[in-house]
C-alpha cells in the first residue's frame, strides 16, 4: 500500500511514484525487459517507463484527508 496525502497531489509526488515505479518494474522484469530490447531494437528506457506507467495501476493507494 502506498499511503498519500490527499493534499500532495503535486507534479513532484507524481515524478516520486513513477519513479518508484520504475525501479521496482527494473528490480522485477529487468532481464526480461533486456531481452525484448535486444531482440526487438527497442529502448530501453521508454519499456521501463510505459511498464512503470501499468505498473502503477496495480498498486493499492491509501488517501489521508
Amino acid at each position: 500500500m502506498i499511503y498519500l496525502n490527499f493534499t500532495d497531489l503535486s507534479k513532484e509526488a507524481q515524478n516520486r511514484l513513477l519513479e518508484n515505479s520504475k525501479k521496482d518494474v527494473e528490480r522485477k522484469f529487468g532481464n526480461e525487459i533486456r531481452k525484448y530490447v535486444k531482440e526487438y531494437y527497442t529502448s530501453f528506457e521508454t519499456m521501463i517507463e510505459e511498464e512503470a506507467i501499468r505498473n502503477l495501476y496495480s498498486y493499492t493507494f491509501v488517501f489521508n484527508i
